[in-house]
């Protein structure tokens, strides 16, 4: 959550709410919620307090308070900044929405930009852009692709992998903070945001420059798991690549659950039955399909599973 975002407007419910932060740090939830519930007495219409009150009490077990308090920020929250229907479904008190919200995932990694690297790589061991570049150089037997298109580029960790091998190399994502911080790398011949879960008209990678079928390669590192259901992005990515043009991306590995499943994380994780048949429902061959760590989750390797897939002539 912003900073910004986490201001009431009244003086004293934002020093309730500061005294409700210091003791969640400290462990003690029940007591951080109480605190914050009095702050939101002063502030009823505090759309972030209320998630916030949702956080302190689900961490201290109060299952059911907390789900009153999410369904207070999705009546409340027009744009999904919060994504509270996320937390619901993980709850069991929702189903699980198809995408989160876009401005949720937006505003997650608008904040997330400046320690994104540190966070990721430093400490999470995040190894999925060599891992993914490894089966991009075998596509690419040892030629240069003419045009590679990184869709959810970030902040160009793949991108530093890979520039050598495209002789122009686009980077597209939905945060401006990220593609601030990519552009700072040097290494994309363009640089832009798009949306991946809009129609092509609307999503940000087609203009009358930036034509269909341009794209010898598309990858998608760690994109994903933030789109949920696939069907949307499958044909973007169609609309991008030429006949017989390359396709490699990772997922979250939902293991023995078929389909895509939301995790407690708010990220989700597809199963590779459901990734293949979509693959071969929108006219792509899977070439290599590889289970591998991408990184740590609350200390323990993380399972993904990387494809790389080509186009039907």
């Amino acid at each position: 959550m912003a900073p910004n975002q986490f201001s009431s407007g009244d003086v004293i419910a934002d020093r309730r709410a500061d005294y409700a932060r210091m003791l969640a740090e400290g462990g003690d939830y029940p007591a951080a919620a109480e605190l914050m519930e009095q702050a939101l007495e002063l502030a009823p219409r505090w759309t972030a307090g209320w998630f916030r009150f949702g956080e302190y009490l689900e961490k201290a077990g109060e299952t059911a308070k907390a789900v009153a308090a999410y369904e207070k920020v999705a009546g409340m929250d027009g744009e999904g900044l919060f994504a509270a229907e996320l937390k619901l479904a993980v709850l069991g008190a929702a189903e699980t929405p198809e995408q989160p919200p876009s401005r949720y995932v937006e505003g997650l990694f608008d904040d997330y930009a400046d320690r994104f690297e540190t966070s990721l790589v430093e400490k999470l061991d995040y190894s999925v852009p060599q891992k993914l570049a490894e089966l991009i150089a075998k596509a690419a037997d040892g030629s240069v692709f003419d045009t590679v298109v990184d869709i959810g580029c970030g902040t160009g960790l793949l991108g530093i992998e890979i520039r050598s091998m495209a002789k122009r190399l686009e980077g597209f994502d939905i945060s401006q903070n990220m593609l601030a911080k990519a552009e700072e790398k040097g290494l994309y011949d363009h640089l832009a945001q798009a949306d991946l879960s809009l129609e092509m008209e609307t999503s940000g990678l087609f203009t009358p420059l930036l034509r269909e079928h341009r794209a010898d390669l598309v990858a998608a590192a760690d994109v994903m798991m933030y789109l949920g259901s696939l069907e949307s992005v499958m044909p973007l990515v169609s609309a991008l690549l030429r006949p017989s043009g390359f396709f490699a991306f990772s997922v979250e590995d939902a293991g023995d659950e078929q389909g895509f499943v939301l995790r407690e994380s708010l990220r989700y994780a597809h199963s590779q039955s459901y990734v293949v048949d979509l693959l071969e429902r929108s006219s792509f061959s899977p070439i290599e399909i590889r289970k591998t760590t991408i990184r740590k989750d609350a200390g323990k390797p993380l399972s993904g599973i990387l494809f790389l897939a080509r186009a039907k002539a």
